[in-house]
This record gives C-alpha cells, structure tokens and sequence, in this order.
C-alpha cells in the first residue's frame, strides 16, 4: 500500500480520474484503499464541478489499446514532478529518474511535432502549457504554474495574502514578491491575459491583496 502522506486532493489520483479511470483501477495502480482514493475524489469534486462530467465522458469513450493503464501512471508521475518543481526535467541531470521523466517526455514531443501524439497524452498534458515548444518558455510556464498552485495551497491553511516586505517565512517572502509581480503587470498591461484569468478563478481578490492592514509595530 502506498504509505506516502498525501495532500488531498491527489493531484496525481485526480488527473487519472479525469482521464476516465475508476476509483477502484487508480487504487489498484497506486496501491491504495479505494477509501482513501474516494475521500480525495469526493473533495475533487467539490473543488471542481465539472471534474465528474470530464470523468463520465472519458469513461464513456471508445477505449484504445495506448496509452496502458501504467502509461498513464507514468504521465501522472511527470506531471505531478513539473507542477511541483516548476520546471521541466533535464535530460542531463544529475538524477536518474529527473533524465529518464526528461526523456519521457522528449518522446512526446516528437510525437506532437509529427501528428501522432494520442490525445489522452494531450489532454493530461495540457496541464503543463508550453511543454511542447520551447524548451526555456515550457520552463518559465511551469514554474509560473507551481507558484499559483503554491499561493492557492498557502490562502486554503488560513494565511492572508503573502508579504514581500515583512514576512514571516522564505515561502511567505517567495509568493509574496510573485504575487506583488503579477499586480504590477496587470497595473502596467502586462500581464498575460489567460494568467490573469488563471488568478481571477483560483484566487479570487488577488489584485487587492490584504485588507487586515499593516501588523501594528512592536
């Protein structure tokens, strides 16, 4: 059984669930109860309402022999590391699962550039923008990505929004001059339109930021 502590939802459990895998086939794959895979599925859908219609109709399509139930663990697998890292694996890293993932992924690029890529590969990897161009922009992409999903994660404990000046942590001091970034460039025009919209759906009152006001000075 897989023992890890995991933050729910299952980012990993979620994904193979949109791509139409049943409660019990992800608890097989990852060797967990099917409870706890359920607990993570019931939050997911209370998260996302549409989670359950994109299941229904992946599950509903006409199966294929590719990608195997282990293929899509294993683009499960480099998701989950992109979105965490915020960056793409490299194919000359020190790591040996860092260069295989790098390959992995390499191998369905090609197929993108050639027509061939499956769309299961191409709808899950779409939570990864720009992974199929340019090397440098797929990385900068990502790692944009990882830190909205880091700010979502710090406003869901309880935290106001983070500080650049005044912080209580390096995590605090890392969102905080992120987020204070993306305020300038929406102020200036800047800001890409489609992460405006990423920022005006998952944190909502982002552009204001506090409103508690200053802490009083000691």
């Amino acid at each position: 059984m897989d023992r890890r502590l995991r933050r729910a939802p299952d980012a990993e459990w979620v994904l193979m669930y949109r791509l139409g895998l049943s409660r019990k086939r992800i608890a097989e794959l990852v060797r967990a109860e099917p409870a706890a895979v359920g607990y993570h599925l019931v939050i997911a859908r209370r998260q996302d309402p549409g989670l359950e219609a994109e299941h229904r109709a992946a599950a509903d399509a006409a199966p294929v022999p590719h990608p195997s139930p282990a293929d899509l663990a294993r683009m499960t697998e480099v998701i989950t590391w992109v979105l965490a890292e915020g960056r793409l694996p490299e194919d000359r890293a020190g790591d040996r699962g860092e260069r295989s993932m790098a390959r992995w992924l390499s191998a369905r690029r090609r197929e993108a550039a050639q027509g061939t890529l499956d769309p299961t590969y191409r709808q899950g990897l779409a939570r990864v923008p720009g992974w199929a161009g340019n090397r440098r922009e797929a990385t900068d992409e990502a790692r944009w990505q990882g830190r909205l999903a880091d700010l979502v994660e710090f406003r869901a404990e309880g935290h106001d929004w983070p500080r650049h000046h005044g912080y209580d942590s390096e995590r605090e001091h890392t969102l905080g001059v992120w987020i204070h970034t993306q305020r300038y460039k929406r102020r200036r025009g800047e800001l890409d339109p489609v992460k405006a919209k990423a920022l005006d759906e998952t944190v909502p009152g982002w552009q204001a930021g506090r409103t508690r006001g200053r802490r009083p000075r000691l």
